[in-house]
């Protein structure tokens, strides 16, 4: 795939999100879906602050902003490899903190939720250091949390963040021993029941970075894909070479190179 730094702007105008259409939920689900359409019956419905989303980074709520072409040419490069390979499922690490690899997986997860055939599940692996919620301002009563310490069932803990056709299964704090928990037997379920749930689902992880701990590595394999995230000025070669080196076994489909200029550029 193309290497592509995505636009990190600091400007957003949401938009008044329009009414789900009503259809009929699928039994035990809470949530019902045909393509084009979501309506959100059990699943917890959070409006979001503009104020928020721009002090974040978040440009891709408002599907008409003028900063979403590189986010948006990501999509579109995004779905046609995993359309070509019947992939569903995404990984999206980064080789060390702070490369803003959240950022940019709230806002591909955002644009493709944009994709009227699509819908977009966003969930937040980094056990270590969660930022999905926080970075959406979130409230997180239920979360991953609650799931995998049996404590709420996984319909309770998701969140609509008032966009179509966008789900979030955030992680509100830390959870201990992250690398055996993305290793057990739970997990392992939740990633197939996410993913087979619907046809018109793209899932998306963000994972932990690669170079911190290993987790990413021991979870990595179950995915149908991985995205690396690059932060120009930040990652050294020796960094890079090394999350080749991890990654040389799974289907890498490109390496994203963030944070360098205001002007968006693409590199072939």
């Amino acid at each position: 795939m193309d290497r592509i730094k995505p636009a990190v702007g600091n400007d957003v105008h949401p938009v008044t999100p329009g009414t789900p259409q009503a259809v009929t939920p699928t039994p035990g689900t809470g949530l019902a879906e045909v393509p084009g359409q979501f309506d959100y019956v059990n699943t917890q419905v959070v409006a979001l602050r503009a104020d928020h989303l721009e002090r974040h980074r978040i440009v891709a709520y408002n599907k008409n902003s003028v900063m979403n072409g590189p986010i948006d040419l990501l999509r579109t490069q995004v779905l046609r490899a995993m359309e070509e390979n019947g992939w569903r499922t995404l990984a999206i690490t980064s080789p060390t903190p702070e490369a803003g690899k959240t950022v940019l997986a709230i806002n591909l997860a955002m644009s493709i939720a944009h994709h009227t055939t699509r819908t977009a599940l966003l969930v937040d692996f980094d056990l270590r250091r969660p930022k999905v919620g926080s970075t959406l301002g979130l409230p997180m009563e239920r979360s991953l949390n609650e799931f995998l310490n049996d404590q709420a069932p996984l319909q309770d803990c998701l969140v609509n963040p008032t966009l179509p056709r966008f789900v979030v299964l955030p992680t509100r704090v830390p959870v201990p021993m992250s690398t055996e928990v993305l290793c057990s037997p739970k997990v392992n379920h939740l990633i197939g029941e996410l993913r087979n749930r619907y046809e018109s689902r793209i899932c998306i992880f963000d994972l932990p970075p690669l170079l911190s701990s290993d987790d990413a590595i021991t979870v990595m394999p179950k995915f149908d894909c991985v995205l690396l995230v690059v932060a120009n000025g930040m990652n050294n070669k020796k960094e890079i070479e090394d999350c080749l080196h991890h990654l040389g076994t799974v289907n890498l489909l490109g390496t994203v190179l963030n944070k360098a200029d205001e002007k968006p550029r693409t590199y072939y």
